[in-house]
């Protein structure tokens, strides 16, 4: 499964799998606890697939945010935990994303990003390297 069937839903905890649409929004089983919830077309809904990280240069996916996660940590999760302070969670992340912006991307984007990291990975979501649908489009 890849990052397109990910969400995260603003005000509810950890990560969702869309499961089927609705007539009024959609169905979602949360990969925390397994338990599936209505989400109304108003909600504010992000898709993993969707997101990016601002650096220096450009903005990158988090699936290859991911990636880099993947590689510094040979496979496993990540060696500090979401819950670190400030500093650490910075330091960590500049390991893995030398030249991201650190004036936009706040020590909240990266508790964020190492907390789904770890969660898609103890749910066995760890090919982050899938086909990429946006690649015909960007070629155009």
């Amino acid at each position: 499964m890849g990052l397109d069937k990910i969400l995260s839903i603003s005000g509810k905890p950890g990560l969702y799998k869309l499961l089927t649409q609705t007539r009024t929004g959609f169905v979602a089983e949360s990969l925390l606890d397994g338990k599936k919830i209505s989400v109304s077309l108003r909600s504010n809904v992000s898709v993993l697939s969707e997101i990016a990280i601002y650096t220096l240069d450009e903005e990158l996916p988090l699936r290859e945010v991911f990636l880099k996660i993947q590689v510094k940590e040979k496979g496993g999760k990540t060696s500090v935990s979401h819950k670190a302070d400030k500093i650490k969670l910075e330091e960590y992340f500049f390991e893995v994303l030398p030249n991201y912006d650190e004036d936009r991307v706040y020590a909240s984007d990266i508790k964020k990003v190492v907390q789904w990291y770890n969660l898609l990975h103890d749910q066995g979501i760890i090919d982050f390297d899938e086909k990429k649908e946006g690649d015909a489009s960007e070629e155009e």
